[in-house]
């Protein structure tokens, strides 16, 4: 038998715990059931008690008034028996949008290893430090590094984050909070929105492009304003520190050319809650070979050329999609997710042929064909040439035709 000293706030959070327990006798307590008392009684997060670990995930001793827990009678089947029926209950009730956060002692991330500050971080940087409430809407291509920019920041800052990833379903219930079925009682869980507020975190509002109108419940809080939460009757003010970080692919008008299919024209006044917009753009070659480096050394490898060889692929391709040349782009995730199958499978032409697969069988032809002509040496500037070439003989050909009176090659 172990004793843990006890005060006031401890006392009562036992005393609670068994009075929603319904069962002066228990000796241990899950993690999602400290959670439904915390929410219930509205007591502080109980992080002392989390140190009192049973040896079994997410079980916890639940001490005597007086401190005293750890009966050697608790067995390993018991405690999981205890922790099989609320959860199973919590994700049966899970939110459609946002799965349900665990309520923790810290929400710091972790520092990403091998990670290249470049582009706007310095900026958020400095905003975040700030600890001023000052909303970001950060629009940029896919995979550019826009969400891990955000994260990367606050764990370099100890900061805690909070990540809400948005889709068309998401609503006010997701974002702000709801009741939960915990333990077979309806109980109050605070959102992410809401958490983040409370503990004054940043809120990454992720994919914000995708959201409906329902997202405009948001609008209060990206005044920095206090909001009334009408479903428990509750006023919830932010913590200092809070602040609101939005990504997304478009500006929030939609996305014309239909790459990012499922983004909405957003409303106006709910944009202009936001007083800043950065424009996140693919890192620069050296920034690129960098990141490619470092993720390179994480499967304990050292490829210099393969790494200069996959950025100039990846510059060549994206200025042919600037130019209208091709329809796919190669992403700075892309050229890591090909690293990543080098690492597994020793064999660069098997890790970039998988990685590009999911382009239409043209596209993944022409950017495997591109990538030969650059492992062969040949430069950049030589390849758009060529590119250029091909097009003014394209459209010499078609003119032909045209003036023979036949039809365009490609009808």
């Amino acid at each position: 038998m172990k004793v843990v000293k006890m005060n006031d706030n401890r006392t009562a959070f036992v005393k609670n715990a068994r009075e929603f327990l319904k069962d002066e006798d228990r000796s241990e307590v899950t993690r999602t059931e400290v959670m439904a008392v915390v929410a219930k009684y509205e007591m502080k997060w109980p992080s002392w008690l989390l140190k009192l670990k049973t040896g079994n995930r997410g079980c916890y001793f639940l001490p005597t008034t007086d401190g005293r827990y750890g009966n050697e009678e608790t067995t390993i089947a018991s405690a999981v028996d205890v922790v099989s029926t609320p959860v199973s209950n919590v994700v049966a009730m899970a939110p459609k949008g946002i799965e349900v956060l665990e309520e923790q002692d810290s929400y710091i991330p972790e520092k990403f290893t091998g990670y290249v500050p470049w582009g706007n971080f310095n900026t958020l940087k400095k905003v975040i430090k700030s600890e001023i409430f000052y909303p970001i809407f950060i629009t940029g291509m896919s995979g550019n590094g826009k969400t891990l920019m955000v994260k990367e920041t606050c764990a370099r800052l100890h900061r805690e984050f909070v990540r809400a990833n948005i889709t068309i379903e998401t609503d006010e219930d997701d974002l702000i909070g709801g009741f939960r079925l915990i333990n077979g009682e309806t109980v109050w869980h605070d959102g992410p929105v809401i958490m983040a507020m409370k503990r004054g975190a940043v809120l990454l509002l992720d994919e914000i492009d995708l959201a409906s109108n329902k997202i405009m419940a948001l609008q209060p809080i990206l005044e920095g304003s206090s909001i009334y939460v009408k479903k428990i009757g509750k006023w919830v003010h932010p913590a200092p520190g809070f602040n609101v970080v939005a990504t997304a692919n478009t500006k929030g008008q939609g996305s014309d050319d239909g790459r990012f299919i499922g983004t909405n024209v957003m409303n106006e006044s709910f944009l202009e809650r936001f007083p800043v917009t950065i424009e996140q753009s693919y890192p620069t070659n050296k920034i690129e070979e960098k990141i490619l480096v470092n993720e390179l050394a994480k499967q304990d490898k050292v490829d210099n050329d393969f790494v200069v060889n996959l950025v100039k692929w990846a510059d060549v391709i994206r200025r042919t999609f600037m130019d209208g040349g091709v329809d796919e782009i190669i992403s700075t995730r892309r050229l890591v997710h090909i690293v990543g199958a080098f690492g597994i499978f020793d064999n660069k032409m098997t890790a970039i042929e998988m990685c590009v697969s999911r382009f239409d069988s043209e596209t993944k032809t022409s950017f495997l064909d591109l990538y030969t002509k650059v492992d062969e040496g040949v430069s950049t500037d030589d390849i758009l040439a060529g590119q250029t070439e091909d097009e003014i003989d394209d459209e010499e050909e078609e003119e032909d035709n045209r003036s023979a009176g036949q039809p365009p090659a490609n009808w």
